[in-house]
């Protein structure tokens, strides 16, 4: 006869619920990614809607609309 110990507790379902966890923080960030393009992709569309002398009020011309827009992710 032999007697086993094992020192281990069960966890059942704790890589299931690490692996859910991971998929939803993708999914939100994926999410959250999407809404700001889309924010950004409106304020380009208002801004190509807008006169030339609205745009030399703003400083800008209509070649520099996309930096204008994406000043804070690109370094140009």
């Amino acid at each position: 006869m032999s007697v086993q110990t094992t020192n281990t507790s069960a966890q059942f379902g704790t890589g299931l619920r690490n692996w859910f966890a991971g998929l939803m923080k993708r999914l939100g960030e994926s999410m959250q990614q999407s809404m700001e393009l889309r924010s950004r992709m409106d304020k380009m569309t208002a801004l190509e809607n807008k006169s030339d002398e609205e745009l030399a009020k703003l400083g800008i011309t209509r070649a520099q609309i996309p930096y204008y827009v994406f000043r804070d992710r690109m370094w140009l």
